[in-house]
């Protein structure tokens, strides 16, 4: 099916976004590990795997609306130098997940693209969970310290 060509664009910034998110918490999640808290690095891995199904759905969707899919571009990574950053980075990088897929959603509703809406939905709905749950572990390092939060990570 042939589908509208500004969608196809805005699913191939989405894709861009997801790929650059993949990377970005996969190296957070090797480095969590690599500091012996294993809690983290099994959390940030999964949410990196999520990513990574989100960046298919999109190569789906692409292909279906008779698309290109691009795969080989990046945009900017946040790799955080400890924990408190990493989390920090990440929490900004799904704060704009949701507001470009909140963009993407109005997008694809005034284009009756109700197929694609349903997906984006979907997506964004994954995206307001790693938010809720990044911005959990911030206000836990607020509320008990930097240290004690570390101690439970292990």
């Amino acid at each position: 099916m042939k589908g509208n060509d500004k969608i196809i664009a805005t699913l191939n910034s989405l894709l861009a976004d997801e790929l650059t998110a993949i990377n970005q918490y996969m190296v957070h999640s090797e480095m969590c590990a690599n500091w012996g808290y294993e809690r983290l690095h099994e959390k940030i891995e999964k949410r990196a795997i999520d990513e990574m199904k989100h960046a298919e759905k999109h190569i789906g969707r692409i292909l279906f609306l008779e698309g290109t899919p691009v795969v080989s571009k990046l945009k900017e990574m946040h790799i955080g130098s400890d924990v408190e950053s990493q989390l920090k980075n990440d929490c900004g990088e799904e704060m704009n997940a949701i507001k470009a897929y909140n963009l993407a959603i109005k997008e694809a509703t005034e284009a009756h693209d109700n197929g694609t809406r349903e997906m984006l939905e979907s997506i964004l709905k994954d995206e307001e969970e790693h938010l809720d749950w990044l911005e959990a572990q911030i206000d836990q390092i607020k509320q008990m310290g930097l240290q004690n939060y570390l101690l439970g990570q292990k």
